[in-house]
């Protein structure tokens, strides 16, 4: 996944620190007793460091390893059980931020069931295949996973709103149906942003490499496997491209845009991402996604970079699509599978924010779409449907667009799963429609930026 900080003085510290091993005046030491220690990827260990600011606006280097077992100390000293300061030669110091979970933690949770696992794996091992391995195997897997589940039970994080979240509420969240990968909350990225957070530092700078003795870093961004689960929740967005100039974001459903009237309406889209990066400016919006609508929207940091993505937008440059399920199956309706219709609604002033079609007052909203197939939709209360996949694509820009398209009578007559304007949304439901193809100009560096996301139904 892509980092979201910028990554060059937090390197400067990473390349700083591998020097300081290879020379040994940072040494690695066991911090748990129990496990072996053992090297492993041909003796690379993944570091990371984080530069971050605090309330004064004091600079402060965070380094850490991946895993639980290990942990780099000064030359001569032993560890401890929490964070503790490196000096480097330099005079520069560094604070080195230990696991989230203990090692001993994760031990204690594993040795329920760590007995009758190993004598199964015996078990397991010395028989042929046959339907009593089959089974043996089965009750393994059903051992470890509880073994799993007490172990990532055991993880929270700090994250930049101020509240903390489980690793169970995560998943549930993302609607994982099954256990995240074993070490999941160990890496470098999870452990430096929950201290910085936790401490309420300002995160600045984020590098990961991969360190191997008297060889260069290999830099690595976040990954894949475990952070993407974790780090959007952490940051309160998932970032999917960052530079100086703009930030492309793959928005969750419900979350404004921009915020709205009242307290209660300021968390948002741009309210999260100024409050990641000091250096946004005030209204970094350049287009909007319904509070319920997900997917990809891009953000500028510059006022250069935002009057020209605005532009973009206005002139029609920026393309984009969106998928949806409707509540139906078009094709009984005799509803073609490709096509493009003009539609023509503006604001029903006594009901806002309802859009109603108005042929002589109503701007018009032109609207391509493509059916790509009728499947069967599990509701919230159980009963299952026949439903339509569409792609829409939007050749203009207007509010509810896709959503009128697809409930008015003038257009397909059959809402959006989860249209609590235009259709119907049960409880536990949400609006079946993403943002799913972004693409435009950079507004500074004048490249093609082209962006797919795929929707999370």
């Amino acid at each position: 996944m892509f980092n979201p900080f910028k990554e060059g003085e937090a390197l400067r510290f990473l390349g700083q620190a591998a020097q300081e091993l290879d020379e040994g005046n940072f040494v690695l030491q066991n911090v748990d007793p129990s496990r072996n220690f053992v090297e492993r990827n041909g003796g690379s260990l993944m570091i990371g460091c984080l530069v971050c600011t605090d309330s004064l606006k004091n600079t402060r280097a965070l380094l850490t390893l991946s895993g639980t077992t290990k942990a780099i100390a000064q030359k001569g000293r032993n560890v401890t059980e929490g964070s503790y300061p490196l000096t480097l030669r330099s005079g520069k110091t560094l604070t080195f931020v230990p696991p989230i979970v203990s090692a001993l933690e994760i031990d204690a949770a594993l040795q329920e069931n760590d007995t009758e696992i190993h004598e199964l794996t015996k078990k397991i091992d010395s028989l042929q295949n046959g339907k009593e391995k089959t089974e043996l195997k089965k009750k393994r897997e059903t051992l470890t996973d509880a073994s799993l589940s007490k172990v990532f039970n055991l993880y929270s994080f700090h994250c930049a709103d101020k509240n903390m979240r489980s690793l169970k509420e995560i998943c549930a969240e993302q609607n994982l149906r099954t256990l995240p990968p074993t070490g999941t909350g160990e890496c470098c990225a999870i452990k430096l942003l929950d201290y910085a957070y936790a401490n309420s530092l300002k995160p600045l700078s984020m590098c990961e490499a991969l360190y191997k003795k008297n060889a260069p870093l290999v830099v690595t961004p976040p990954c894949d496997s475990r952070c993407k689960i974790i780090l959007p929740s952490i940051l309160g967005l998932e970032i999917l491209y960052r530079d100086e100039y703009i930030a492309v974001i793959n928005k969750s459903s419900p979350l404004l845009s921009i915020p709205g009237r009242g307290e209660e309406k300021k968390d948002s889209v741009t309210f999260r991402l100024k409050n990641l990066f000091e250096e946004c400016i005030e209204q970094p919006s350049v287009h909007r996604l319904d509070m319920e609508t997900s997917g990809l929207m891009v953000l500028a940091f510059t006022k250069e970079a935002h009057r020209e993505l605005s532009r973009q937008f206005m002139e029609g440059e920026v393309s984009k699509k969106y998928i949806a399920l409707l509540d139906g199956v078009l094709a009984k309706k005799g509803i073609a599978s490709v096509g493009q219709m003009e539609l023509y609604f503006r604001l029903d002033v006594e009901n806002r924010p309802h859009q109603i079609w108005d042929e002589l007052y109503g701007k018009k909203a032109v609207t391509q779409w493509r059916i790509i197939d009728v499947e069967r939709y599990k509701k919230a209360d159980g009963s299952v449907k026949n439903v339509t996949r569409v792609e829409f694509t939007p050749l203009t820009g207007r509010t509810h667009q896709l959503r009128l398209a697809s409930a008015d009578s003038h257009g397909f007559n059959t809402p959006i799963i989860g249209d609590s304007l235009y259709g119907e949304c049960s409880e536990g439901e949400r609006l079946m429609l993403h943002a799913c193809f972004l693409e435009f100009t950079h507004p500074i560096l004048k490249g093609k930026m082209t962006f797919t996301n795929p929707a999370p139904f």
